[in-house]
């Protein structure tokens, strides 16, 4: 069960300046990596700059930067709605590496919208994403990666997941399958982490799209959004093992 009451949280409160980035990004044991997105942007007026200042001082340090769009509206309603959100974004997106969304996300944020599907998404042609993520990298061309989750949901339990991506040009697509739901909240989150974890590991970016299909199914199968896969579970499951984690 998740809570999505963020309100006057600690994190909310933040402002820039409040950190010491060069510690941070500038020393050898540093951060390696830096990852945010629209849910910590828009819980206060003053959360988007604490972004802002954070990309602008891990890429001073040539630290990767990945965003995760993750629109809510009830984040967003009490400090300007979609509107603001898709001011905040276009400007973030500008310092970005790495783009992660999907469908909705990139609508909501972005105003870009995914052509020839019907309103339930009951099937995703995978040319309309393409044409999707294309657009969004005409628009952004300091993106490097672009990638979207590929979820049908057939019923509460039982979903299709996948991913597609954009790199250097060329078109990544993780087709979706169909596995059995615990609990689905955190699976775009072990997506992105498991993707991640690909690019720093030095994988080749099929791989580390596979890895984060692989992560993120293996989330929604025990409950909350943290996960508890082992990198020897993911990988089983990339090499065509079951959805079931093994104890």
């Amino acid at each position: 069960m998740g809570c999505s009451d963020r309100g006057l949280t600690a994190v909310s409160q933040l402002n820039p300046g409040d950190f010491d980035w060069p510690i941070i990004f500038g020393n050898e044991n540093g951060a390696k990596w830096f990852h945010t997105g629209g849910i910590f942007a828009a819980l206060s007026t003053s959360t988007s700059q604490v972004a802002a200042e954070a990309m602008d001082a891990a890429r001073l340090h040539a630290t990767p930067v990945s965003y995760d769009l993750n629109y809510r509206d009830s984040l967003w309603k009490s400090i300007g709605g979609k509107a603001k959100a898709q001011d905040v974004n276009r400007e973030l997106l500008r310092k970005v590496d790495l783009l992660l969304g999907n469908e909705e996300d990139f609508s909501a944020m972005l105003g870009v919208q995914l052509k020839g599907v019907s309103e339930d998404f009951t099937e995703l042609p995978v040319a309309a994403y393409e044409d999707m993520l294309r657009e969004v990298a005409g628009l952004y061309p300091n993106l490097k990666l672009i990638a979207s989750t590929l979820r049908t949901a057939s019923t509460a339990s039982r979903n299709a997941w996948g991913a597609i991506a954009l790199c250097e040009d060329k078109i990544v697509h993780v087709p979706q399958h169909y596995n059995d739901i615990y609990d689905r909240v955190g699976g775009g989150d072990s997506f992105a982490s498991g993707l991640i974890y690909g690019l720093l590991a030095d994988k080749p970016i099929d791989w580390a799209l596979r890895c984060g299909v692989a992560h993120g199914a293996l989330a929604k199968t025990t409950p909350g959004d943290t996960s508890t896969a082992t990198l020897a579970e993911v990988e089983r499951l990339m090499k065509g093992g079951t959805v079931r984690i093994a104890r």
